[in-house]
């Protein structure tokens, strides 16, 4: 529950903590469920806090998806709520713009940290590092959509 405080920027920015307690401290999943519960979250339609309600799921049925949706729901809710008053009510005061432009490295650093995890969570071989780097650069260097360079992953892993 008190991770999802630190939600700035999403919930795929709490992955690196929540990958480390489920995987590493508490060995409720193994690195390959985790690393597919992200993937399917994140192709899926819908909010991309789904990958928390899969991994309740998979840990716990109906209701470790129940607990876990409402441990990250509440708290962000809440917190977004309240600075969102703030921000109405105040939105000249210094301490509202200088945390606003301090969320932007911090959320940054926080995407970066949960790409990393999931690099290594989900590369097993040179060859899937290779794939990842080469999807990276695609992605950074055109204007494809990234759903073909899923389809591209897709098919090397079938092959």
């Amino acid at each position: 529950m008190l991770l999802s405080f630190l939600a700035i920027g999403g919930t795929p920015t709490v992955l690196p903590e929540m990958q480390r307690y489920v995987v590493e401290v508490q060995h409720w999943l193994t690195s390959q469920p985790f690393a597919a519960a992200f993937t399917l979250a994140q192709v899926a339609p819908g909010p991309p806090i789904m990958y928390v309600t899969l991994i309740g799921w998979q840990i716990a049925g109906w209701a470790g998806a129940a607990a876990t949706t409402l441990a990250v729901l509440i708290p962000a809710g809440t917190l977004t709520l309240l600075v969102g008053h703030l921000h109405a009510r105040h939105p000249k005061a210094r301490l509202i713009r200088v945390f606003r432009h301090g969320l932007t490295p911090m959320t940054i650093g926080l995407l970066l940290a949960s790409a990393w995890i999931m690099i290594h969570t989900a590369n097993h071989s040179w060859g899937a590092y290779l794939l990842t780097r080469l999807a990276v650069v695609v992605a950074l260097r055109t204007t494809w959509h990234p759903l073909w360079l899923i389809a591209a992953g897709a098919l090397a892993g079938l092959v």
